[in-house]
């Protein structure tokens, strides 16, 4: 008789276990899209990736000409749009390239943003390349490039022109903000898995 008693006493707290579990599995989704280590992995791994290629962009030399490669005539980006930003696909410079072969090929979906400060200190955020509406888990990168007043435009080939942002009558987006400097831009690589 005990027997018995110790039995159905174990039965019944097997099923109270199985029943809870059971329980806690369906109050918790698991969804693809879920945090977890491995997404946050994934999520620090991009925000790298889009720190080292603004690090490496302005190491050698292309930010700041990525920054200013701008069409005067039409006052846009060169090769844009009726958006006046990149939406195909990165610009077709050293930049772009660099881009491309970070994020595109990688199945990384990107925009990138020129953030800087009007002539009265408003701050200013101009789409430079746009391909669509971040996910939740989008990370950013940034890196900031210093405008100088004799800082040249440059053409579509990337080669500098004589008219620099300081002259009068430019079309360059950004405003002189006075002093001893042009403006400063803020560049942000925004990305996410697509």
């Amino acid at each position: 008789m005990r027997a018995q008693a110790h039995t159905l006493e174990a039965t019944v707290a097997g099923l109270l276990m199985l029943s809870s579990l059971v329980f806690a599995l369906q109050m918790t989704a698991v969804t693809p899209l879920s945090a977890s280590t491995s997404s946050q992995h994934i999520e620090d791994q991009q925000q790298s990736i889009g720190q080292g290629v603004l690090a490496a962009a302005s190491q050698r030399g292309v930010l700041k000409p990525a920054v200013l490669y701008w069409n005067n005539s039409s006052a846009q980006f060169h090769d844009v749009g009726v958006q006046r930003f990149y939406t195909s696909g990165p610009p077709e410079n050293r930049f772009g390239a660099m881009l491309e072969r970070a994020f595109n090929e990688n199945g990384i979906a990107y925009n990138v943003y020129l953030r800087f400060q009007n002539d009265k200190g408003v701050p200013i955020t101009r789409r430079y390349v746009y391909s669509g509406v971040p996910t939740d888990n989008a990370v950013t990168a940034t890196h900031t490039v210093t405008l100088q007043d004799d800082d040249p435009l440059y053409d579509a080939r990337e080669r500098p022109t004589d008219t620099s942002v300081g002259t009068a009558n430019v079309t360059y987006p950004m405003p002189d903000t006075g002093g001893n400097l042009y403006n400063t831009v803020r560049v942000e690589v925004v990305a996410w898995r697509i």
